[in-house]
């Protein structure tokens, strides 16, 4: 989807809900992040927010295929256009890194995943959302998260494993309809608490945290050919 209808949505009291949802997950996967660089891939701008004020810096990168806005709309611009395959980072600059509305739209998933590895620290952590695949969310084109390719738990951990990372725990959100109902949406807490405990499998997305694989990734990358990259701001320097 284009940035401007991502946008958007989360401007609408059905993305509000969505936004909170999901944060509230992101938040408890990452309660402290003091001292760390978190760059958000994607459209990752409505859940960077929270970060600003307790990460040494964070950045938001927004696919060349998507487009880019400014960002955040009350402080100098934090956003940057930027092909998925090629980013243009630092090897090993950013601690984490939050995948928001862009595992599924990747046109080259392998080489945008081998780029997120080679960006990420030793140590790092990275997230990823991606719609849920026997989810209602995914199944209607009405929100972000009914377009492109959904997953599984089980699917998304395995593209993880597959792309040098490893899976350690994963979560699932977004439990209210895609509906614009205030009725529905003002019970969205209520709905997320009895699908958490009793639902799982029709949540809306699936979160998967995973860690760098530091042996394996160090291997496949032994024979590749050394590249420099400067930093995109002065943010990640």
């Amino acid at each position: 989807m284009d940035a401007v209808d991502l946008r958007d949505f989360y401007a609408s009291g059905l993305g509000r809900v969505a936004r909170r949802m999901i944060g509230r997950r992101i938040r408890a996967f990452w309660p402290d992040v003091r001292g760390s660089n978190i760059v958000g891939l994607g459209y990752a701008a409505p859940f960077l927010g929270v970060f600003r004020a307790e990460a040494q810096r964070v950045l938001a990168l927004m696919p060349a295929a998507q487009g880019v806005l400014h960002w955040p709309n009350d402080s100098p611009n934090l956003a940057l256009l930027a092909e998925e395959t090629t980013l243009p980072l630092a090897d090993r600059s950013v601690d984490r890194i939050l995948l928001v509305h862009a595992l599924e739209c990747a046109g080259h998933t392998r080489s945008m995943m081998r780029e997120i590895w080679r960006v990420l620290a030793d140590g790092g952590r990275l997230i990823v959302i991606a719609p849920n695949r026997r989810g209602l969310w995914a199944q209607l084109e009405r929100t972000p998260f009914g377009h492109g390719h959904p997953y599984t738990t089980a699917q998304l951990s395995r593209t993880l494993r597959d792309a040098m990372f490893t899976p350690y725990r994963s979560a699932t959100a977004l439990y209210v309809p895609p509906v614009h109902s205030r009725m529905l949406l003002s019970s969205a807490v209520a709905m997320e608490e009895i699908g958490q405990r009793w639902f799982t499998s029709f949540a809306g997305v699936v979160l998967c945290e995973a860690s760098k694989q530091i042996f394996a990734g160090e291997l496949a990358w032994k024979s590749a050919k050394a590249r420099v990259y400067a930093p995109a701001s002065p943010l990640l320097r």
